[in-house]
């Protein structure tokens, strides 16, 4: 059983993480450069997740992760081409909720079945 959404996510973070790689090179923009990073970071998470993850506690690690970079990713971004913050705390909010997904799907390791 796949979860098609983060097998999609995967590929549009994949992508985003690209085109702004590419923008950060050739127009510039440390938080822009910052974004396309954890966007690249995260994307093969998002595939392997919907491949992957079968138990309520991964996907729920999945969706703060999903989560946590748009919103950090977000806000940078609006720094950078809009002048404003996306709301107050946007970054490290985003940040916390990364940290807490990665830990939950940690977490979920305690709990997977094994084989044999």
């Amino acid at each position: 059983m796949t979860n098609r959404f983060f097998i999609f996510a995967g590929g549009i973070s994949g992508a985003a993480g690209v085109a702004l790689s590419a923008a950060a090179a050739h127009i510039g923009g440390g938080t822009v450069e910052t974004a396309a990073h954890f966007l690249l970071a995260h994307a093969p998470a998002f595939l392997a997740l919907g491949f992957l993850a079968r138990m309520k506690i991964l996907t729920a690690g999945a969706w703060l992760l999903l989560v946590g970079v748009l919103v950090f990713s977000g806000d940078l971004l609006m720094r950078n081409y809009v002048g404003t913050r996306l709301f107050p705390m946007a970054a490290p909010t985003g940040g916390t909720a990364m940290i807490l997904g990665w830990l939950v799907i940690a977490a979920g390791a305690s709990f997977a079945r094994t084989e044999g």
